[in-house]
């Protein structure tokens, strides 16, 4: 194999823990609809919010170790512990026995997200040749949002294939084994880092690993120029949160937590989450509503693909511009089709309801609760949170949990088109923007000096936000109406827009420290 073949095979193994990443981050949406139901929670329930975003809360305790064991143990490692942790989430969530369990096992995944999200780029940069180095460090961000389409694929392929709904979701999470446990086999013929392994002392095994890459000359430049970053970095100061924090730091740290507030405040991460059960709230069936989620998921992909081509052609700033603008248009469509939507008990409504019960072996009370619906009977609804609270006092509050989605899907009147095109709108705007240009801005904005420091404490606020809407979707929806919620949504793209004009600078084609010069006042 020559040395550039070699470089990508390497670089492709490694990037396996991005997809691995996107696929636990999604793959939770096809799976929360069948889990709520085994185990016993409230539509709405915070409880139902955290089992979701439990994962992002175990990402940060990952996120906050990455580092250090990374140095300490050396990438490889703590790379094919990170293909364990996986592992161990994937089957410890399929086995899970209750809701405590599950939320465990989530975190536990969560770690590997993590730490895959820190040390595979970190890797690949020390690895990769520097005229291939943008390249491959770019595959594991496509093989995050791969990870994420594959993730959807995947469920609508078990929502059609497997009838049980306890075993429907089971299989869902436990598939994810399969690719941890090839992503944890193939790192055995993946060399240890260079950079790490001069720091650690190990000259000669660094030499044959940069040989092997590099070839026998260049390997000598790459060897010098590690020795010598490698010195500089023993002589400098390490940086101090005070010195991020710093007064003369203002501009850049209204820049980076803004930014970062603003890509998930927008609601990205709880249309991921929750795609199938948002597009089964507009009225479609199970497999319907699974097909849509893929859409999204091929969507992404694309438009992060674009965006890898136009981020330096076109610059940071216009795409934001065009991203904020459509994220602020397409949820605010959103908005108006659940906001127009009329809900109805009518004949149809009880012989649709009786038909798909009928073919379901339920308990006789779940059916003489469903029949007490004909109280309700034509009324029209124009208010979703009106209609639901009556639905709940109407059946009971265990009916109205286990059948809430069957009872929405034949008593809602909404144009289903709308929703699915206003979210392929948003998830096309936040790709081409908000997600790939944040990491791109905050590597750029912050000094040499503070760059890894400040970019892990924009990050962990980043998750934070992340985690908060996350776990507070289900409820919003549940107490505040799915209209009102993407309302607020499509209020904060309209923020984000004005931010970007106000805060924001133009990084295209201008370098590092004359960015420095410009952003941080002395």
């Amino acid at each position: 194999m020559n040395r550039k073949l070699y470089t990508v095979f390497i670089s492709l193994v490694v990037a396996l823990g991005g997809f691995l990443l996107g696929f636990d981050s999604a793959v939770i949406s096809g799976a929360t609809p069948f889990y709520r139901e085994t185990f016993g929670l409230d539509t709405g329930s915070m409880l139902i919010g955290f089992s979701v975003s439990s994962l992002i809360m175990g990402a940060i305790i990952g996120n906050i170790v990455a580092g250090r064991l990374a140095d300490h143990f050396g990438r490889r490692k703590i790379l094919m512990f990170t293909a364990l942790l996986f592992i161990i989430s994937a089957i410890s969530s399929a086995l899970s026995f209750n809701v405590g369990s599950f939320i465990i096992a989530r975190i536990i995944g969560g770690m590997g997200v993590g730490m895959a999200i820190l040390i595979a780029p970190m890797y690949i940069a020390e690895i990769a040749p520097r005229n291939l180095r943008g390249t491959l460090v770019t595959f594991n961000q496509l093989n995050i949002v791969l990870g994420i389409s594959i993730a959807y694929f995947s469920n609508l392929y078990f929502q059609q294939t497997i009838a049980d709904p306890d075993l429907k979701w089971r299989i869902m999470l436990g598939v994810e084994a399969i690719p941890a446990v090839l992503f944890w086999a193939l790192l055995f013929f993946v060399p240890r880092s260079p950079r790490w392994l001069m720091q650690k002392g190990l000259q000669e095994e660094a030499h044959r690993v940069l040989v092997t890459i590099h070839g026998a000359e260049q390997s000598v430049i790459e060897h010098n120029e590690i020795k010598n970053s490698l010195r500089e970095a023993t002589v400098k100061d390490r940086p101090r949160w005070a010195d991020v924090f710093s007064k003369r730091m203002k501009t850049v740290l209204i820049v980076g937590f803004g930014i970062a507030f603003f890509q998930q405040i927008t609601g990205i991460n709880a249309i991921f989450y929750y795609a199938p059960m948002i597009f089964e709230m507009a009225g479609g069936g199970k497999d319907a509503a699974f097909m849509q989620a893929a859409i999204l998921g091929v969507t992404n992909v694309i438009m992060t693909v674009v965006a890898m081509f136009l981020i330096d052609s076109l610059g940071r700033k216009p795409l934001l511009y065009t991203g904020a603008a459509g994220i602020c248009i397409s949820l605010a469509i959103v908005g108006f089709s659940f906001e127009s939507a009329r809900y109805t008990i009518d004949l149809n409504t009880m012989d649709g309801l009786m038909g798909e019960i009928g073919q379901m072996d339920i308990e006789r009370h779940h059916i003489e609760n469903i029949m007490k619906l004909n109280q309700l009977k034509d009324n029209a609804f124009g208010n979703e949170v009106t209609f639901f609270s009556l639905v709940r006092q109407t059946v009971g509050p265990d009916t109205y949990n286990s059948f809430k989605e069957i009872i929405l899907k034949h008593s809602i009147s909404v144009n289903p088109l709308w929703v699915l095109i206003g979210l392929i709108m948003f998830v096309a705007s936040f790709a081409i923007s908000m997600g790939p240009v944040m990491w791109a801005l905050l590597s750029e904005i912050f000094p040499n000096k503070l760059r890894d420091l400040a970019i892990s404490i924009v990050g962990f606020w980043n998750s934070i936000v992340s985690f908060s809407v996350a776990t507070l979707f289900p409820a919003q929806l549940e107490y505040m109406g799915s209209g009102t919620t993407y309302f607020i949504y499509s209020f904060f793209g309209l923020l984000t827009l004005l931010f970007v004009w106000r805060f924001v600078p133009e990084t295209k084609g201008r370098s590092l420290e004359e960015l420095e010069y410009e952003l941080i006042k002395e």
